[in-house]
């Protein structure tokens, strides 16, 4: 990869050779990891077993997980707040665990629309709820540096599955409570 990313520095007409550019192959690569990370995460070994029987039956919401991705299309940072709620069905799971479930699917070339359905299958299928809610709320650099240039522009995407597709009152109270005091 570094050899790769010498090359584009050479391509864009400058010289890799200069000093402030000599070790910026390496840190690329290492950041590129990073962002990558997701792909070699594995959910049963996130969770880890965090996951308790409970009998409780009100929702359960973690709101303004903050969420840095890539755009696919042109490995440009997204970022924003991810909101994700779910009812239970007898069981629930550590509350850590959530926003590192948006991290296993965020830090992977994504488009925010597939990034959102993922989050909610992903705590589908680990707690078998009665219901899933996911809405995030981004902003994507290939909008606000390029292209439209709108930098003001955001991006909502929401999935809703089980109570929160079916049932308007769920839905209504999962959107009025990510609404309230929401950056």
């Amino acid at each position: 990869m570094e050899d790769l990313i010498e090359g584009i520095i050479k391509q864009i007409g400058e010289d890799p050779h200069r000093e402030g550019l000599l070790k910026t192959p390496s840190r690329v690569k290492k950041a590129y990891e990073f962002l990558t990370s997701g792909y070699k995460a594995d959910l049963d070994s996130l969770v880890n077993g965090a996951i308790f029987e409970e009998n409780t039956t009100g929702m359960v919401l973690v709101r303004d997980v903050e969420m840095y991705s890539l755009c696919e299309h042109h490995l440009l940072p997204f970022y924003g707040r991810a909101h994700v709620a779910y009812i239970p069905n007898k069981k629930i799971i550590g509350i850590s665990k959530i926003p590192r479930i948006v991290d296993v699917f965020a830090r992977r070339l994504q488009v925010q629309e597939r990034l959102t359905d993922q989050i909610a299958q992903a705590i589908q299928e680990t707690l078998d709820p009665l219901g899933v809610g996911v809405v995030i709320k981004a902003k994507h650099l290939c909008m606000m540096m390029r292209g439209v240039e709108k930098q003001n522009s955001e991006l909502f995407t929401s999935s809703l599955l089980g109570l929160f597709k079916s049932d308007p009152t769920t839905r209504s109270e999962f959107l009025d409570l990510i609404r309230t005091g929401s950056h």
